[in-house]
């Protein structure tokens, strides 16, 4: 007796009318992430956007020697480096009242370029500033960690007291990251002067980051789970 033959259900039918749609879909998913994930916004070295404010971080931090503290104030104390809220812009920039008149000293208070700033007081709305350096979700980086041992602020961003416009000048890979992390010593400098972007060594910068390294006993991990979790 002859055996009987597999029939597939009729649902079956169906579904490979939509393999088509499941096929095009799925690359286009495709093509979606690679387009993101090589965007200018998390690879390209000079990624510079504009900001709604033209904030000139050579002026505050080079000329004017504003510590990266005083408005990223999270950078020792959290993972990520906090966007100075708008009370912080207006510590200096208080604006003028409807008759032109500032109660307090006030640096620029009729200024156009720094009408967003006033309109977020004004409105209690953030400024919604461009994020320049973004890591991918998942790639976990503690500011915190890297910045209370002896990493400054000048290693992964460079020297932001120079632009007039912030950019980034580190590729933010993962080789990049692990070259650090397995020597060190080029990098470090002491915890008094990671805010000090124009600081000059008097030491060759391995000396001082190997005392450094040795000092605070430094051993950075390069196992998988130390970044992404």
């Amino acid at each position: 007796m002859p055996s009987e033959r597999f029939h597939f259900p009729e649902w079956t039918n169906r579904l490979t009318r939509l393999l088509p749609i499941i096929g095009g879909a799925a690359g286009l998913y495709a093509v979606t992430i690679l387009a993101l994930g090589a965007s200018p916004e998390t690879t390209d070295v000079g990624y510079a956007p504009q900001q709604p404010v033209p904030f000139s971080h050579k002026l505050h931090a080079g000329q004017l020697k504003l510590d990266c503290r005083y408005c990223h104030t999270t950078v020792e104390e959290a993972a990520h480096a906090a966007i100075p809220p708008t009370q912080t812009c207006n510590n200096c920039h208080n604006p003028a009242d409807a008759n032109g008149s500032v109660a307090t000293v006030s640096v620029h208070p009729n200024s156009e370029k720094l009408l967003p700033v006033f309109e977020s007081q004004a409105s209690g709305a953030p400024i919604k500033w461009e994020r320049v350096h973004d890591l991918p979700d998942y790639a976990c980086f503690n500011h915190s960690a890297h910045v209370t041992r002896g990493v400054s602020c000048v290693s992964c961003h460079g020297r932001v007291d120079q632009m007039e416009v912030v950019q980034q000048v580190e590729p933010l890979s993962m080789a990049w990251c692990l070259d650090c992390h397995r020597e060190p010593a080029p990098h470090l400098r002491p915890l008094d002067r990671i805010a000090q972007l124009d600081w000059v060594p008097e030491e060759a910068s391995e000396v001082i980051g190997a005392r450094v390294q040795e000092e605070l006993g430094l051993n950075p991990s390069t196992n998988c789970s130390t970044c992404h979790r």
